[in-house]
């Protein structure tokens, strides 16, 4: 009896750790299921929409860059999850440390022979100043939470939440996830990141 009332305990006490644990583990744990719901899927979609709406005009990459958008870590690839593509990065709305999907930090391209192809967008906000503001809450985009990249990381910056969202080439992987396996570097002259 005593033995069955320690491992209740223990199964209780584990669970509550679960679910109090930290939630910049919940801000990297950014896995998608199959079982949305209907409502989830909707919003889903309309953020992909907004993404879209906002960054239409930045097909032009010269308008990106007109905007203040500059490209930032030459072209960003992984070793075996494909790549994020060109980051042009707006470090006026980087510094601003808020989150709104009309204005995203990071305008997305993949190199291409004739040129960069707006593939989607990029949410980031720098982690201490983002903590500071929000000491309880992780930042999300309707419903979506953001990645967390502590440092030092690849892109040498300090520790950041981000979000991507692939609004103008699907991504198998889903929406919102940071790597696109169907975007590569090969068409790129100059540096990348790995």
């Amino acid at each position: 009896m005593k033995a069955g009332r320690l491992a209740s305990r223990s199964s209780l006490i584990a669970l509550v750790l679960l679910s109090v644990g930290s939630w910049r583990a919940m801000a990297q744990d950014h896995s998608h299921t199959d079982q949305l719901t209907a409502a989830q899927k909707r919003q889903q979609g309309a953020l992909i929409k907004i993404v879209q709406d906002a960054t239409e005009r930045f097909k032009n990459v010269k308008e990106a860059e007109y905007e203040g958008y500059h490209l930032k870590f030459g072209c960003v690839t992984g070793p075996d999850n494909g790549a994020m593509g060109l980051h042009y990065v707006n470090d006026d709305l980087v510094g601003q440390g808020k989150v709104n999907p009309y204005y995203p930090q990071i305008v997305i391209y993949e190199p291409t022979p004739n040129g960069p192809k707006l593939i989607g967008a990029d949410y980031l906000v720098l982690a201490e100043q983002w903590d500071n503001d929000h000491p309880n809450d992780p930042p999300q985009l309707m419903g979506q939470l953001f990645h967390y990249f502590e440092f030092p990381n690849r892109f040498q910056l300090p520790a950041f939440y981000t979000l991507h969202v692939w609004a103008w080439k699907d991504n198998p992987n889903g929406a919102f996830v940071n790597w696109h396996p169907n975007v590569d570097c090969q068409s790129f002259v100059g540096k990348t990141t790995k």
